[in-house]
């Protein structure tokens, strides 16, 4: 499950410190040290930076390189961010130590392979672990717990998003970290089952789910971006294939378009030809399978 969780900013408050060891690595960017996890604000592209972590790194924090680093958490605007984050991750640590859950060994069978380890968050509450994948099995008394717009009949809530769903029906079971986290997966990914249960209309920029939908059905007559590749043939340009409304699969009509590398950027959800600017592209294309 906490592979799936992504950092969340903590609304109002100052967490606690005394947990927390920040330092300066070795290559002279900020680091902080989190009980056995490690955090770094690494240097990106384009004077970005980004939340990297390795973890069980016994070295001195001054000791530490680029290299130690692993693990991606997202991208950071500045060095109160970065602080922000470490800190939001200490709470959430003190949280799952007070919460006593145990971890046990398991052999039971999964939908993912056979368990290699498992989490009791409380009875008939169990996160199983597998060598590719994992997540939760509910009881049957408490999968009946569940509501009916999100309940799995089989009682397994796999560790991409469906975790979310355990959260939100045992909410006393998880750190305040856990639960934002679930909220805005419930949001981008069920949001209609969202919308219900809590009795609210999720806006604009609220639910990605709900913006995909809004933007699919403001294109539907459209060309949409479905691949692209820099173009051999004419220089500076992005050489795109387009459907109307970007849809996929066998049968579709396609159309080639020259975009200007300098102002191909696609969304989060695709790029929008604009037949008036974008010229057609009816002579060799640099897609190999183009014409086949």
């Amino acid at each position: 499950m906490i592979r799936s969780l992504q950092f969340h900013p903590r609304p109002g408050g100052t967490p606690d410190q005394s947990d927390v060891r920040f330092g300066i690595s070795a290559e002279g960017f900020s680091v902080a040290r989190v009980d056995d996890t490690v955090f770094a604000m690494l240097p990106g592209r384009s004077g970005q930076y980004f939340l990297a972590t390795c973890w069980c790194a016994r070295r001195p924090l001054a000791e530490l390189t680029r290299n130690d680093f692993y693990g991606h958490g997202g991208q950071l605007a500045d060095e109160p961010e970065f602080r922000a984050k470490v800190l939001e991750q200490a709470e959430h640590q003190r949280e799952k130590r007070a919460l006593g859950r145990r971890e046990i060994r398991s052999r039971a069978h999964t939908p993912w392979g056979p368990s290699q380890g498992a989490t009791v968050f409380a009875e008939g509450i169990v996160c199983h672990s597998t060598a590719g994948h994992g997540g939760f099995h509910l009881s049957a008394d408490r999968n009946a717990s569940v509501d009916f717009r999100l309940r799995k009949r089989d009682s397994w809530y796999e560790e991409d998003a469906e975790w979310a769903i355990v959260v939100i029906t045992f909410p006393h079971l998880f750190t305040g970290f856990e639960r934002r986290c679930a909220e805005q997966t419930l949001k981008d990914s069920w949001p209609d089952a969202w919308e219900g249960i809590f009795g609210t209309v999720l806006q604009p920029g609220e639910s990605r789910e709900k913006d995909r939908r809004a933007f699919e059905a403001r294109h539907a007559g459209d060309w949409v971006v479905v691949s692209a590749i820099r173009s051999e043939h004419h220089d500076g340009f992005i050489e795109v294939i387009a459907t109307l409304g970007g849809g996929r699969g066998e049968g579709l009509e396609r159309q080639r378009f020259l975009v200007a590398a300098s102002e191909y950027e696609v969304g989060r959800f695709g790029f929008v030809v604009d037949p008036a600017r974008h010229a057609s592209c009816d002579g060799p294309s640099s897609f190999v399978a183009w014409g086949r």
